[in-house]
């Protein structure tokens, strides 16, 4: 799994059965930093929590978001299983919605 931050949204009127049911949000991966990646290559994952543009978000990949409950049959590589509230790093907290 990885952290990352919702960039943007993707609409598609024509998919695959397996992808009617599924908002597609674009991610953008943290970097080694705990920074979202500026620039760099971004995700399309199925939203299975209802998160939003600019949420840090929490991302499965590969089997594991076909496995994930309610993507079963899914025909993705990139799952949001939860919209984050804090991230911390020993005493530094990197991340906190509120």
């Amino acid at each position: 799994m990885e952290l990352g931050r919702v960039v943007g949204t993707v609409v598609s009127t024509i998919k695959t059965p397996g992808l009617n049911s599924f908002k597609l949000l674009m991610v953008s991966p943290f970097s080694e930093d705990d920074e979202p990646r500026s620039g760099g290559p971004t995700l399309v994952a199925i939203d299975l929590v209802g998160a939003g543009e600019g949420e840090i978000v929490l991302v499965t990949t590969g089997s594991s978001a076909r496995a994930a409950p309610g993507s079963e049959g899914a025909p993705t590589d990139a799952a949001i299983v939860a919209v984050v509230d804090t991230v911390q790093r020993g005493e530094r907290t990197l991340y906190d919605k509120r």
